[in-house]
């Protein structure tokens, strides 16, 4: 069970959110709808981990992020599940600045990846542990922004299949099913990414970390 703050001005997608989250055992302790709230729920009863949205009252922009950022920096290792309308990697990138494994579980989805019941509750369990979980479409653009840079261009097609999924979080043994193709090859395929890409090898957390600054070093912002 997690001990949930939720943050969302939608009021029927918040009120769907504490449902879907009570019925499979986690506590909402708080369920808010602007920023300052949030802060307020968080401040007063430190949970397991936080569901914002991005743009929230009273201006509409980024003001659930900005308030997630705060509150890391109150709450050191605090775990934090931002959500998104849109691909927007200016959010993704500002969510993910200086971040590194000791600071807690990060993770940025897409509205979207709500109704994939599983992978949303997925996406929570794993940032809630620490890890980094970031949404598959705004990898897909981040790819798209920096396709024509030299050191992907060294990448062949497999390689960037498997760069994609690697930024999404996913070890080895995932990927490898996902691409229906062994373990070892995977390792092979990394090893090849690392190298192209002059980013270090370390596992886990600081992986996913790595291949973000890569693709999103001078990226366009959407």
């Amino acid at each position: 069970m997690l001990r949930v703050v939720l943050a969302e001005d939608a009021v029927l997608l918040r009120a769907g959110l504490v449902e879907l989250l009570s019925r499979v055992g986690h506590e909402v302790t708080a369920a808010v709808g602007d920023a300052g709230e949030l802060a307020r729920a968080v401040d007063a009863d430190r949970p397991d981990v936080v569901i914002t949205d991005v743009r929230m009252p009273p201006g509409f922009r980024d003001e659930g992020l900005k308030a997630a950022l705060e509150l890391r920096g109150r709450h050191p290792g605090l775990p934090v599940l931002v959500l998104s309308q849109y691909i927007a990697t200016a959010y993704a990138t500002q969510l993910f600045s200086g971040g590194s494994p000791a600071d807690g579980g990060l993770g940025y989805l897409l509205k979207d990846r709500v109704g994939e019941v599983a992978a949303f509750l997925d996406a929570l369990d794993r940032v809630a542990g620490g890890q980094t979980v970031i949404d598959p479409e705004v990898i897909r653009v981040l790819l798209r922004q920096r396709a024509a840079d030299e050191p992907l261009q060294r990448l062949t097609p497999r390689e960037r299949e498997v760069l994609a999924l690697m930024a999404v979080g996913l070890n080895n043994q995932a990927i490898a099913q996902r691409l229906t193709i062994t373990e070892a090859s995977v390792v092979k395929h990394s090893s090849n990414i690392f190298m192209k890409l002059d980013l270090d090898p370390a596992e886990g957390n600081r992986r996913v970390l790595a291949v973000l600054a890569h693709l999103r070093r001078e990226a366009p912002q959407v």
